[in-house]
């Protein structure tokens, strides 16, 4: 890889249109689901990261666990 001026790889720029779930309570279960968003302990890791319809995607996955409780 090289360091010449210019050729940085560019970051995708990190999506802010879907707020977190996330409500404070970050506990994970015994099945590393938080108990307090739903979300799996990879989602809450990934979230920064994900683009927008990845996380409507953990959205959506999110209600279906709130539905199956």
């Amino acid at each position: 890889m090289s360091n010449r001026p210019g050729r940085r790889r560019q970051r995708p720029t990190p999506d802010t249109t879907v707020a977190s779930p996330c409500t404070g309570v970050c506990t994970l279960d015994s099945q590393s689901i938080c108990v307090g968003c739903l979300r799996s302990q990879d989602e809450i890791r990934d979230w920064m990261i994900m683009s927008r319809e990845e996380k409507l995607e953990t959205i959506q996955r999110v209600q279906q666990r709130q539905a199956d409780q």
